[in-house]
């Protein structure tokens, strides 16, 4: 019995690449794909898929955002996060969101394959590259000092919003990530700054990078 696969990806190049791919394995079939992390859970309805293969840095709604959503309702269905990025904070936010599977699409061809195969069984699978990076961050961790670094002086938000900008993105990209207002996200920006007494996004950035935050 072939697993059923829905795709989920913001870039009609990448969804056709991957359907080329999973097509030409027997034992996956490609049901349906969506383009928006808000088309997902009616699309699940429809479909009945085994696997959502889901973009991570979806628009409008993030793929960790939509994989929570989705598997607080559907239970049966297994997530696999797809990526351009294999950040810490990325792959530890999509595995707590309920996915089983997160893959580089700097990765092999096969690697998804061997993903879907996976999650379809209830296994978890991670890519090497991914996995590589939550070993060198885990090392990091384990090196770095164990005085409370500067940031613990943020909150939750705080942390989020200094690692987007870290990320290069712009006040009203972030709101749309987070759901805020982009004067919100400024405020946040300017508390962090006076609390890490950073000046400037390179400053923070910098810091980001040296606390693990963010990869390079």
């Amino acid at each position: 019995m072939s697993i059923r696969v829905l795709l989920v990806d913001d870039h009609v190049m990448i969804r056709e690449a991957l359907r080329t791919l999973l097509e030409r394995t027997p034992d996956i079939e490609v049901v349906g794909e969506a383009s928006d992390g808000g088309e997902v859970e009616e699309l699940v309805l429809a479909l009945s898929p085994d696997v959502v293969v889901m973009d991570v840095s979806l628009p409008t709604i993030s793929g960790i955002e939509a994989t929570r959503e989705l598997l607080a309702h559907h239970t049966k269905v297994q997530v696999v996060g797809l990526s351009a990025f294999v950040y810490k904070r990325f792959v530890l936010e999509m595995m707590s969101a309920g996915a089983l599977g997160y893959v580089a699409k700097s990765a092999a061809c096969d690697e998804l394959v061997r993903a879907i195969k996976n999650v379809a069984q209830g296994k978890t699978y991670i890519c090497p590259e991914a996995a590589a990076t939550l070993v060198d961050a885990t090392r990091r961790d384990e090196r770095a000092p164990r005085g409370p670094s500067k940031d613990s002086r943020l909150g939750r938000r705080e942390r989020e919003v200094l690692c987007l900008l870290a990320e290069g993105k712009t006040a009203p990209q972030i709101a749309q990530v987070l759901f805020i207002a982009p004067t919100t996200v400024n405020v946040h920006r300017r508390n962090i700054m006076r609390k890490l007494n950073l000046h400037g996004v390179a400053e923070l950035t910098k810091y980001a990078i040296r606390e693990g935050l963010i990869s390079t």
